[in-house]
Formats: structure tokens, sequence, C-alpha cells
């Protein structure tokens, strides 16, 4: 049923010019699960991301949260719905504290911008919200630290706490661990993890491992077009997926695949899909 579904996306297309970057999408989101979007280089996915969280217009096709059409609203209008792009709507100062930027993001959330003349101690009762959030994504820690002097890992928390400042009913992240190393990789993963047990996660990302850990949804784009949908085993098991990622026929064994220049995988991923593939 609808109901089931937080957003939802019906017959989406983007057209440049004659060009379709995206064909035909519809996507549903089902309420309490994280939703994966991947694909190579070229399949559409940040088009479709940001046709979602409305930094483009669709040339045809519907939007939906919560059942509500929002096609044509913009995306400060559906940030205040609940619905939040993490790394986009969650700006960190670098110079402010790890704290400081919590406290921004808090006073956001209330539509004050006039909080910006008031003293101290009235923005000090926000801490505690604040030290709250820094906790939820293991930074209390660096509550004094300024935002420049974290490890990209660590930021990266910082900007998710900022954008849960804003309570979020369903957050988009856009590569969440694009850039990372192992550890860093692990960090936000885990904190992905633990934030998705109280909301929605819809995210796009490269990274096969981190997908199949944590996606209960998978859906595989190619060409602006859904190819398939599932979770991690369904889509793996597909022969359309490895022809799309690694250009092996479908009628080819997994040993046979070259990699195709248009690959979002670099060589390491590659080896490392093939053997989760």
């Amino acid at each position: 049923m609808s109901h089931d579904y937080i957003l939802e996306t019906r017959g989406l297309i983007k057209e440049f010019k004659g060009f379709t970057a995206v064909d035909d999408v519809n996507l549903k989101v089902r309420r309490g699960t994280i939703h994966a979007l991947i694909g190579p280089n070229g399949a559409g996915k940040t088009t479709v991301f940001n046709l979602l969280t409305k930094f483009l217009t669709p040339s045809r096709g519907q939007l939906l949260y919560n059942g509500k059409d929002i096609t044509r609203d913009d995306s400060a209008t559906i940030a205040r719905m609940g619905m939040v792009r993490s790394f986009q709507i969650s700006a960190v100062f670098p110079h402010l504290t790890v704290l400081e930027n919590v406290r921004v993001a808090l006073q956001r959330k209330r539509n004050d911008s006039f909080f910006f003349w008031r003293s101290e101690k009235k923005l000090d009762a926000m801490n505690d919200r604040a030290m709250e959030l820094l906790e939820n994504v293991g930074l209390e820690e660096f509550c004094n630290a300024r935002a420049v002097d974290l490890p990209y890992g660590r930021k990266r928390s910082l900007e998710i706490a900022t954008t849960l400042a804003l309570d979020p009913e369903l957050l988009l992240l856009d590569e969440p661990t694009q850039g990372m190393g192992h550890e860093d990789v692990s960090v936000v993963a885990e904190l992905i993890k633990e934030v998705a047990k109280e909301r929605t996660i819809l995210m796009v990302e490269h990274n096969l491992n981190v997908v199949a850990d944590l996606s209960d949804t998978i859906t595989v784009l190619q060409r602006g077009a859904i190819l398939t949908e599932g979770d991690y085993a369904t889509v793996s098991a597909d022969p359309r997926v490895r022809e799309a990622y690694m250009g092996v026929e479908a009628d080819q064994p997994a040993n046979d695949a070259t990699q195709p220049q248009d690959s979002d995988l670099d060589s390491d991923k590659v080896v490392a899909s093939e053997a989760a593939l």
C-alpha cells in the first residue's frame, strides 16, 4: 500500500535539450529502511538524486512524499516537511567548534534568524541537545575542536549531526563515503546504520561493500532507467548488473570480465566487486 512508502516517483523524466537523462523512473522507498541507488558512471544517479531533492525540476512525472505531491515544491519546503539532504543543506563552518556547528543547525530548526544577536547565555540553552546529537555520532569528545581540524571521516560525521539537528524523517545521503580510507568508511557506515534505527535513509553510494552491508533495498540505474531492484543478493546475481558494472556479457563467466571505461569503480573496487558479486 502507498502509505508503506515514504517517497515515490511516478514516471519521472528529465530531459536536457533533447537528451533524456532520466527515463520513466518509478521508485518506491519503503518507510524505515535503508535504500541505495547505485549504477555505473553516466547511469543517472546524480540527476535522479537532484530531482528527488529539488535541485532540478522534472520534465515530466510526479514526486510524492508521505503521499503528498511535492513535484513543484522547492528544497527548503521539503526540508521543513522532514526530507533533508545531507552535505547540501547541512553547512559546516570550518572555523567554528564542533559544538557551535551543531548549535547553528539547531537555530535553523527553530527558524529564528535573530538568534545571531542574542547573548552567549541564551545560545547555551541549546547545548544539551547539541551534545546529545554529538554523542549520537560519536563526536562528544571533539565538541571543543574546530571543524577544520577534524579528520575527514569525522567531518562527515559532523555534517550528519548538523543534518540530524533538523530532525529529518527521511535522510538523503549523497556519496557519504566518497574519498575516504577504509577506517573512515567503517566509522561512517556504522553511523549510518545507527541513524537508520529512527528514520528512513536513501543514499547514492559507489562503495559496493557499504551497499551490501547496509541496504535493505537496492535500485540499479543504467542509462537513466531502472535496470533492476531488490536486496543485494538479488541484484548481485543479475547478469545485467555485472555487465553494467564490469562489462561482463550475460552469458560470460565472471573471470572473463574487463573493466569498462565508464565504470564508476576504480581498479581496486572492481576486484572487490567481482568477489562480492
